[in-house]
């Protein structure tokens, strides 16, 4: 049996489908077991803990554990909710100590500054590299599905808002399918110690690729429009992120137009996804309709 963390979202609930194709036993570790009947239909044994002592207890006698922390796009200053959900994770590991972990971290958690958003995982993977047990952090690059929060403009508009820029430049997407598959796959082998994982997709993807897939998914043109800097925060507000809040995003999004959050770290494995961001995005605008 393996225990998988946020089975109800994207990345664990591949993680899960993954690892039941495989015909292992799942364990589901949710916060709200009313969200999890699905699984439980799929055979899933559900074990519910809110980042407390029953984490210990839904670590222990598995074969390997999935772990991640919810994202949080509008953190505190020094994110105080993720670092008090890693203190949990920590404790439950050297507690429990499954034989090995599989942690969803994030592409660019190797620096030390310009992160933004990306610093939480940085602390993740401080924190929980030194527990003993054999541990593999997946660093993916940016999710092919955060472009469902452009999907309402595209519709109305025919545009792309993007803060990523210059339209032109590619980087690296993934779908959340292929990080999840992936993380399945390396729970089922055995290693010692830690491994890192850089995981993109097929190819990289630039804003006009998106515009181009976002069009593709709606079926109308859909045009690339870069957000001016000087208005990402009253962009951001008007979407519902605080301006008093939004400055850790920026800082990312900042250090990934400029290629300071990119791949290439010496000694990480290279991983590519088979998902394609038109294959994505259809599926994103198909459920949305």
């Amino acid at each position: 049996m393996f225990a998988v963390m946020g089975i109800t979202g994207n990345v664990g609930g591949a993680v899960a489908d993954t690892l039941l194709q495989h015909g292992k036993k799942v364990r589901g570790i949710v916060r709200d077991t009313s969200k999890a009947r699905t699984w439980q239909e799929k055979g899933v044994e559900i074990a519910t803990s809110d980042y407390d002592d029953h984490l210990i207890t839904a670590f222990s006698g598995v074969s390997g554990v999935f772990v991640m922390i919810p994202p949080n796009l509008v953190p505190q200053p020094g994110f105080p909710d993720s670092i008090v959900r890693i203190a949990a994770i920590k404790k439950a590991l050297l507690a429990a100590k499954p034989p090995k972990a599989v942690l969803l971290s994030s592409w660019g958690s190797e620096k030390s500054s310009g992160l933004g958003l990306i610093a939480a995982n940085r602390i993740f993977e401080q924190e929980l590299g030194d527990t003993g047990v054999p541990s593999a952090f997946l660093r993916p690059a940016w999710f092919m599905e955060n472009l469902v929060y452009s999907l309402s403009a595209a519709r109305s508009t025919g545009n792309y808002f993007s803060m990523y820029q210059p339209l032109e430049r590619p980087y690296a997407m993934v779908a959340t399918k292929d990080v999840g598959r992936i993380g399945a796959q390396t729970l089922l082998q055995h290693w010692q110690g830690n491994r890192v994982f850089e995981i993109s997709g097929p190819v990289s993807y630039s804003s006009n690729d998106a515009a181009a897939a976002l069009g593709a998914a709606i079926g109308r043109p859909v045009t690339a429009v870069a957000v001016p800097r000087d208005r990402w925060v009253e962009t951001l507000a008007r979407n519902g992120m605080p301006a008093d809040r939004s400055g850790a995003y920026i800082e990312m999004v900042d250090s990934l137009n400029s290629g300071w959050i990119d791949f290439g770290v010496p000694g990480a494995e290279q991983t590519k996804g088979t998902v394609d961001l038109v294959t994505t995005v259809k599926a994103l605008a198909a459920k949305s309709d």
